[in-house]
């Protein structure tokens, strides 16, 4: 039998931030709204299953330009 570990509800993981100064100019951009750009342009259209996703690609990680 495998003990349990009880973690509290609300614990998220970090946020990874990737720099990537050639591809963000000034504001942060998530990972989920580089993937939407991309979509869009093939033509993809949001669902809301899409947007949910993004919304959590973007809470996990998260693309940073220029340092401040």
């Amino acid at each position: 039998m495998t003990a349990r570990t009880s973690e509290p509800a609300d614990a998220s993981p970090s946020r990874y931030r990737v720099r990537l100064p050639g591809f963000v100019r000034d504001q942060d951009v998530g990972l989920g709204d580089a993937v939407s750009r991309v979509t869009a342009r093939f033509g993809v259209r949001p669902c809301g299953r899409c947007r949910r996703r993004a919304a959590t690609l973007n809470r996990w990680v998260s693309f940073e330009g220029r340092p401040r």
